[in-house]
This record gives structure tokens, C-alpha cells and sequence, in this order.
């Protein structure tokens, strides 16, 4: 177990902003937008603000807002934020981010749920949170081979054990924290209190019967249809993506920065208001000054060998959990009985606003579902 602290090596950094600046886009069709991929007048402006507005050293101060560590565990370091909040190590919950996402997903939230008695919460409601980069994300040491999200189960469980001493947590995910959660659950279900979700991966080993399910089924399919090509090529081909993207940053951004829009919730706000350029570039510097673009694309083809988007027959998650329905452009969240064929359902929210990334998008309601989900 070691300190961390966020520091941008400048020689990349240099060669990155470089390769930035001699970028030159492709021919592009009139008026594209972003019906055909990240918007070409969006992504010139960002990669402008990132080489005349944007600092990087204001960007890593504020990664270093909270205390952080790389821990040990079988043969991967993970880059673990950990904040001994009012709960003083009584209350610990893991939260787990997902992909385009990174451990910045959370910073809005860390302290409100830290610390609640200095956001107009109560002390009692405080949470320790642990927040790790998955396995070949951000800091996090990178895995000989694709590991899914049931082998990072097993990592982060030990992680929260062994690594820092927690016996039993509770634990909240979206995306592919969704996953890794929903695997905790099923593999390491003596470990955990509770499960929180705002999206729903692992899939009930189930068929859908009712008009609902049905319905539902229809709708996730076209949104797969829609917007799932990234998946199918990163769960099967990933290395073709790398090749192409590698040293390759304007290309990065606008892949993760495309999903960003996507996946948000933009019904009553533009997208420049849901996410400043500051927040996206900070993102995507976790990816692409760490070199880990490539590798965390590989999540995607572990999970197809792992098999883990589908639950063992005749299992289900037993702890319960809870879900929170946004309304995420990414996939419909399923009706309340798909959803209790897998789980142990103890809660359910729908909530009014907010997309794929909840606690970027709608961190007061993200943190009052958490705090009232804690009291149960």
C-alpha cells in the first residue's frame, strides 16, 4: 500500500498537446452534428480550449482534492481514492465507476457524502468511501489479459477486505460498476450489506413474460442497435481500436467524448451545460495521459469470455438492492419485475432527470437516493 498522487509526466504531456495541435480532420460531411459521431464544430472548439484554456496542473490539483492510494492486490495495483468521512470507517461504500467514466465521475458527490453535516445532511448519513479505478483504467496497473467484471469482483472485494480492512460494505455502480457490483453479489454476497444500482447489466437468467417485458426488451434492443457498435467492436476486436487510436489523442477525446453525449440526459440543458470542456478533458486525460484508452476498452471483451452480462443458471443477486431509474438515453431501465427475476429487490427510485452518468448529472438527487438508501 503506497500514497498517490496525480502527476502528469511532461514529456508526454508535451508530446500529447503536440499531437493535439498538428491534428488535421478528416474531409467531413455538410452539417454534420452529431448524427454521425462527435461533432466535428464541438470537438475543434474543445481541442482548442484544451491547448489555450485548459490547465493541466489545475486539473491534477483538483484529482488531488482527495487522499489516494495504489494498493496491492493478487498482481495489479489499483489506484484506490479512499475518504474516512463523519462515518469515521463505520459506514464504507465502495462506488464503481464504469467506461467513458473514470473515478472523477464521482468528485462532485465525494463530499456531500463524506462529509453530509457540511452539505445540509445529517452526521449520521456519512458514508467511508472507497473508489477505485477499474483494472486498466486511469492509474490503475494494467492486466496481462482482459479481465471482465466478475474477475474484478474478486479484486475489489479482497481490495476492500484485505486492502482495507472492511469486513462488509455496501456498494454502488453504474455501467460496468453495475456489473462488477452485480457479480459482488453473487460471488461475494457474505461481504456485502447492500447493492445500489442505476443500471442494470447483468442480466436475470430469465425470458421475458409479461406485455412489460417484453416492451422493455424491444426498446433496449433498438437502443443497442442504435448505440452499441463501440460494444460489440471493443468486445471483440479491441486491439483493432487500439491500433488505430494509439498516440492518436484528438481521436480519443471524440470517441469518449461522443458517448458523453450520447448517454446524457439533454432534455432540458445542452450538452455544454450538463458538462463543461474542464470536465470532459479531465476525464479523458485519465485515459489519455495514463495510456489506458486502449486496455480499458478490454473490460468489454473480458466480460464476453467471463460470460458475465448474464447470470449462472438458476442464481440471483440475494442482497438487496436497491435501483435508481434515470432517464439514460444509453439503455431504458427495465420494469420493476425483470429486474426482481434476478434481484433482491429492496428499493426502487425513478428519478426525473439525469442520464448514464448520474452522479455527474444529477449529483443532488445521486446523493439524496444514496444517503436515504443508506438508512435502510
Amino acid at each position: 500500500m503506497r500514497t498517490f498522487t496525480v502527476a502528469w509526466d511532461a514529456t508526454r504531456l508535451a508530446r500529447v498537446r503536440e499531437r493535439v495541435r498538428a491534428h488535421r480532420m478528416p474531409h467531413l460531411p455538410a452539417e454534420a452534428g452529431w448524427r454521425y459521431g462527435c461533432d466535428p464544430a464541438f470537438l475543434a472548439d474543445l481541442c482548442a480550449h484544451w491547448l489555450d484554456g485548459f490547465d493541466e496542473a489545475k486539473a491534477a490539483a483538483e484529482l488531488n482534492r482527495f487522499p489516494q492510494r495504489l494498493i496491492r492486490i493478487e498482481d495489479l495495483d489499483l489506484h484506490v481514492v479512499h475518504v474516512v468521512g463523519e462515518a469515521e470507517g463505520r459506514r464504507p461504500l465502495l462506488l464503481i465507476h464504469g467506461w467513458p467514466g473514470s473515478i472523477y465521475e464521482f468528485w462532485s458527490v465525494i463530499e456531500p457524502l463524506a462529509f453530509p453535516s457540511r452539505h445540509g445532511g445529517r452526521s449520521e448519513d456519512a458514508f467511508d468511501l472507497v473508489i477505485p479505478a477499474l483494472p486498466g483504467f486511469g492509474f490503475s496497473g494494467k492486466p496481462a489479459a482482459p479481465i471482465g467484471p466478475r474477475t474484478t469482483a474478486r479484486l475489489f472485494d479482497n481490495l476492500m477486505r484485505e486492502g482495507l480492512g472492511y469486513p462488509r460494505y455496501r456498494v454502488q455502480g453504474g455501467d460496468w460498476g453495475s456489473g462488477v457490483a452485480a457479480w459482488l453479489g453473487l460471488d461475494h454476497a457474505a461481504s456485502l450489506e447492500a447493492i445500489h444500482l442505476n443500471y442494470l447489466l447483468v442480466q436475470p437468467d430469465a425470458e421475458p413474460e409479461s406485455a412489460a417485458e417484453r416492451a422493455w426488451q424491444r426498446e433496449a434492443q433498438a437502443c443497442q442497435q442504435a448505440l452499441g457498435a463501440y460494444a460489440q467492436l471493443q468486445g471483440t476486436r479491441p486491439l483493432s481500436l487500439g491500433y488505430a487510436m494509439a498516440e492518436e489523442p484528438v481521436a480519443q477525446l471524440a470517441w469518449l467524448v461522443e458517448r458523453f453525449h450520447d448517454w446524457a440526459d439533454l432534455r432540458e440543458r445542452p450538452f455544454a451545460e450538463v458538462f463543461s470542456k474542464d470536465r470532459l478533458l479531465t476525464n479523458a486525460l485519465l485515459y489519455i495521459l495514463t495510456d489506458a484508452f486502449a486496455t480499458s476498452t478490454w473490460i468489454y471483451a473480458g466480460a464476453q469470455q467471463e460470460g458475465a452480462r448474464r447470470m449462472p443458471p438458476g442464481r440471483r443477486v440475494t442482497v438487496p438492492t436497491a435501483f435508481a431509474a434515470y432517464p439514460d438515453p444509453r439503455m431504458p431501465a427495465p420494469p420493476r419485475e425483470w429486474l426482481e427475476r434476478g434481484y433482491a429487490v429492496s428499493r426502487w427510485q425513478t428519478m426525473p432527470r439525469g442520464g448514464h452518468f448520474a452522479a455527474m448529472e444529477a449529483q443532488d438527487l445521486f446523493v439524496r437516493d444514496l444517503r436515504e438508501w443508506g438508512r435502510g
